[in-house]
């Protein structure tokens, strides 16, 4: 047999040899339709996901008021209404908890009570200069649980009132995949980033790329294998901006010049990164304003990391030098899959902090099968209810999520000067 083809035999006993493109591709249809199959029984009848609505008890702690206040609210007919179930339970929708905070916001803010009103409804305000949060999550090591923490904190920050962009910068697409996009199927080409920051005539503006979300609030950018092109077009452009062919904004501005056209819109970006130091990744970092460094606290894992902080320090002292700019408000590195009772991880952890200090967050993003196992049906923790789960389960693994995410919430307000 000749490289390139793969073997199997029939059931005659027969060989049947076929060249190793035409097996993959084969493989990745019959993938494709059954994926799509599995979407279309998960969310019918239109294939698409939604966001399920919150007792009375979470969106008052989303809000930040009590349950008896949100009652009291109800009754005097004040704000938007809730949906009554069973035994007059109420039932709020995400739409209308960020009502309620608008509200509230406003009766704060006509009592000249600025902070209380963003206690409500966290809104940068450009004019104060707190400027556009750029949040790039990023390792070059698979299993990091890179994308799992990108989509937590752009969905928490959207819970919590901010208005979020999640950008998908992974040709697998992972992010995208999570909510409710197959790439295969529901992009036709020129749908991601890589069409706001191509190099020719074909470029289209950001704000026709970004589409809506079933989370109020929250805005995709998705992804798909067409952004691996941005990887094979970057050194031909390059060479063409020796020669002085090429007077467009140089690789690792053009992030920053696309979200540049979106960024009144938003207060913060959420990048998750593809598991390599490519152009992409050198250009998403150019465009931040912090960085999370997600690490599995294992041996192997730790040494990789490693790996990628001497390529990356190298690639980004060529791109300063070169005139990009790289004021980080904050560096942390995010230890996740965490099992607290395995000793060696803990023993990894106490090493990190050791050396690294603050730029470890405090908050650890647990191991749980709760994660794991709403990711079954494409779908995060902020997503499913506590019915899905053994209680002590779920509520132990909400608790570290939010914990992670609310230090990463405090650290953008502060570089807002909150």
């Amino acid at each position: 047999m000749t490289r390139g083809q793969a073997n199997s035999k029939s059931a005659s006993g027969e060989d049947n040899r076929q060249p190793a493109d035409v097996t993959i591709a084969a493989d990745a249809q019959a993938l494709s339709e059954q994926l799509k199959a599995m979407r279309e029984r998960l969310f019918p009848p239109a294939a698409s996901k939604s966001l399920r609505a919150f007792s009375s008890g979470e969106a008052a702690k989303l809000i930040g008021v009590s349950d008896g206040y949100l009652r009291q609210l109800s009754l005097a007919g004040e704000g938007p209404q809730p949906e009554t179930g069973a035994g007059g339970r109420r039932f709020y929708s995400l739409a209308d908890i960020n009502a309620l905070r608008l509200y509230l916001a406003e009766q704060a803010l006509s009592k000249g009570n600025l902070a209380k009103a963003r206690s409500y409804l966290p809104r940068r305000e450009s004019a104060r200069g707190e400027h556009l949060q750029v949040i790039s999550v990023t390792n070059f090591k698979g299993g990091s649980g890179k994308t799992t923490s990108a989509v937590h904190l752009a969905q928490y920050l959207a819970l919590t009132g901010h208005r979020v962009l999640a950008v998908d910068l992974d040709p697998q697409a992972s992010l995208s995949a999570l909510f409710g996009y197959q790439p295969e199927l529901d992009l036709t080409g020129n749908d991601t980033l890589y069409g706001a920051i191509r190099y020719d005539a074909a470029v289209r503006p950001l704000s026709e790329i970004i589409r809506q979300t079933y989370f109020p609030g929250l805005d995709l950018v998705p992804g798909n294998i067409e952004l691996q092109e941005f990887e094979h077009e970057t050194p031909q452009a390059l060479a063409r901006r020796q020669n002085g062919e090429d007077s467009g904004p140089v690789f690792f501005a053009r992030i920053q010049a696309a979200l540049a056209q979106v960024e009144a819109d938003y207060d913060v970006v959420v990048i998750d990164c593809p598991p390599q130091l490519g152009y992409l990744t050198l250009s998403a970092l150019c465009a931040s304003s912090s960085v999370i460094v997600t690490v599995h606290p294992q041996m192997l894992d730790v040494a990789s990391m490693n790996q990628f902080l001497f390529m990356t320090s190298d690639l980004l002292a060529v791109v300063r030098e070169a005139g990009g700019t790289l004021n980080f408000d904050f560096l942390r590195y995010l230890v996740t899959r965490y099992e607290p009772n395995d000793g060696p991880q803990a023993q990894i952890v106490g090493f990190m902090r050791s050396l690294f200090g603050e730029r470890v967050l405090t908050s650890p993003m647990l191991k749980s099968t709760a994660v794991s196992d709403a990711g079954l049906t494409k779908q995060t923790l902020y997503e499913v209810g506590r019915e899905n789960f053994t209680r002590a389960t779920y509520d132990r693994a909400l608790e570290a999520m939010n914990a992670v995410n609310g230090e990463i919430e405090t650290l953008i307000h502060t570089s807002w000067g909150w």
